[in-house]
């Protein structure tokens, strides 16, 4: 599902941020990338996700490279759903709309499978809400829902449970957990929490100023 090989990449040729990073995940591996803040998690997320271009190496997704060897998919080519630390929803629409945002299909189908991630993440309730209107732990499930709905090959998670309280944090764990491993989705997560890296992946790969550990 995702290979990375020998990736590396730079802001200059004197400030390395990431060297040599190598990956191989399988459909419906769950990999938590442990490491602390400035270490280039969230530049690998970047890159994989492809907004950020690396300097060398190669990434492929689902047996297509994407980035390396002169070839460069832009992100909206790549089907990679991607979760940041701040939820990103678009205030101005209602819960609802923020999910539907993305999936392809009729309208009725789009209402369905928003609708099925809404409820798979208890937040249907306030589907008619606005995003200003939910607490912080309703707004990433709402968030990691909208990530999710549209059936992305690869989901990208950057510190999701990081503005979280503890006890929220562990409930939505489990949560994401569960449907991450029913749907097969295939998943990355930083974290700079040790908790989080080994209650959410089946593997964990540690980095530390930039290199793979």
């Amino acid at each position: 599902m995702l290979k990375i090989r020998n990736l590396n990449y730079s802001y200059d040729l004197d400030k390395p941020v990431l060297s040599n990073i190598n990956i191989d995940l399988i459909k419906g591996d769950i990999v938590s990338i442990l490491g602390q803040s400035g270490c280039g998690k969230t530049t690998l997320l970047r890159l994989i996700a492809g907004l950020e271009e690396n300097s060398t190496g190669e990434i492929e997704i689902a047996n297509e490279i994407v980035s390396g060897n002169e070839i460069f998919i832009p992100a909206h080519k790549r089907n990679v759903g991607l979760v940041v630390q701040e939820k990103a929803l678009f205030p101005h629409l209602t819960v609802m709309k923020n999910v539907k945002f993305g999936i392809t299909g009729s309208r009725a189908e789009k209402n369905e499978i928003a609708l099925k991630f809404l409820k798979l993440f208890k937040v249907d309730q306030y589907q008619d809400s606005y995003p200003n209107k939910l607490s912080g732990g309703e707004q990433q499930r709402v968030a990691i829902a909208r990530a999710m709905a549209p059936n992305p090959k690869l989901l990208l998670m950057d510190e999701p449970f990081g503005s979280l309280d503890k006890e929220l944090r562990e409930e939505l764990r489990v949560e994401v957990k569960k449907v991450l491993r029913d749907n097969q989705t295939t998943c990355i997560i930083v974290t700079h929490d040790t908790e989080d890296a080994n209650a959410m992946g089946n593997k964990t790969i540690k980095l530390d100023k930039g290199n793979q550990l």
